[in-house]
């Protein structure tokens, strides 16, 4: 399937199945559930999984602009379905052929979703410093003890991907393990409920594990590897994701100020509001910064598909850009459509709520910033 067609049928879940739920997710806290199942009939379950494995090998140009076309309707789908791609990424970049058969041929056929869980409660935006234990056993299982936090498709997926310590490994960065975990494990507990001011339809929720024992086939490459994970897949994926999402997010509230200008005009003398200039300025403004951060994360996402050395910096300046482009983006909207805008329950509410978020999920804008310090100066990025 080319990416044009991925797109085509993106577009048409978001402009149907997620513009129809939107609302009731984020006034609810209900899980995108319809939305994420239209994707799936659509074939796109698959998006980053490898051609050979039956998957459609989009890429993270892929990735970036199928958030990025979700996010204009919905941040908390474009996260959702950007998470299981991700997660479908992390499995495909060394699968064995049992992890190929039980869970990239179910994601691919549209009928297994799977997703992160990586931070938990002790180390913040340090996701690379788990605390959860992994004991190998002689019954050839892994038994996983601690906590996770902020899981999205928390208690809906049908696996996560899990970062542990395995006991006996030195916790350094990025030395950690990571395993595939299925819903419904004995010993696995969601608790609490997100009730964040933004992203509600995501279902981000704390996974307590106790005692979780995993056959050792869902080890994802080898113990103590995900340093390579960490920045080959992991840090790629999901910063793509993040970025698509929040730029499509950013473009919805561009349009609405631009169709306000447009539409709206005054009573008193019939002139349009798209004739005063002070608003012509606004909204030049407002294009320009849309459409150079849109330029840095395509650029980004495809300096990365291609191998490019520029590619984890230009990732980190893209999510860090987006954040402040969609927080700025929507503020000058609702200033552009004054009471309209402003009012509770309308989209741009819900979108500043959404775009706040943006900061603050890790990785962190401050620390992404660091981060494209340190590979600029040729320093290990994790310290």
């Amino acid at each position: 399937m080319q990416l044009q067609e991925i797109l085509s049928r993106t577009k048409s879940v978001a402009d149907t199945t997620v513009k129809q739920e939107v609302n009731v997710c984020d006034a609810e806290y209900v899980w995108h559930q319809k939305g994420m199942t239209a994707m799936q009939e659509a074939g796109l379950g698959g998006l980053t999984v490898p051609v050979e494995y039956g998957g459609l090998g989009a890429g993270l140009i892929g990735l970036t602009k199928v958030c990025e076309t979700l996010g204009v309707e919905s941040a908390s789908m474009g996260i959702c379905f950007g998470m299981h791609a991700v997660g479908a990424a992390v499995i495909s970049s060394k699968a064995t052929a049992y992890q190929i058969n039980n869970y990239l041929k179910p994601i691919c056929e549209g009928k297994h979703i799977t997703t992160l869980t990586l931070s938990e409660p002790g180390t913040g935006a340090h996701f690379y410093f788990p605390e959860t234990s992994a004991i190998s056993n002689r019954a050839g299982h892994y038994t996983l003890n601690g906590t996770k936090t902020f899981t999205t498709n928390g208690n809906h997926a049908d696996s996560y991907v899990l970062s542990a310590v395995v006991t006996g490994k030195e916790a350094t960065p990025g030395n950690f393990t990571c395993v595939l975990v299925d819903q419904n494990s004995q010993g696995m507990n969601w608790s609490g409920q997100w009730t964040g001011i933004g992203m509600r339809g995501n279902s981000s929720l704390t996974l307590d594990l106790k005692s979780v024992e995993v056959p050792q086939e869902n080890l994802l490459g080898n113990e103590g590897d995900q340093i390579w994970y960490v920045f080959q897949v992991v840090a790629p994926y999901f910063l793509a994701a993040m970025a698509g999402t929040y730029l499509g997010l950013a473009e919805s509230a561009f349009q609405k100020a631009k169709n306000h200008l447009k539409e709206r005009s005054y009573n008193h003398n019939q002139e349009s509001l798209a004739n005063i200039e002070v608003l012509q300025h606004r909204l030049g403004e407002m294009w320009t910064e849309l459409e150079k951060t849109r330029q840095l994360i395509y650029y980004a996402a495809e300096e990365c598909d291609r191998g490019g050395e520029m590619a984890i910096p230009a990732l980190c300046a893209a999510k860090a850009a987006v954040a402040s482009c969609a927080v700025d983006t929507v503020n000058n909207a609702m200033t552009i459509c004054g009471g309209r805008g402003y009012r509770t329950g309308g989209d741009l509410e819900r979108m500043l709520r959404d775009a706040r978020a943006a900061d603050v999920m890790s990785p962190t804008t401050d620390l992404l910033k660091t981060w494209i310090g340190r590979a600029l100066l040729e320093q290990p990025l994790l310290q």
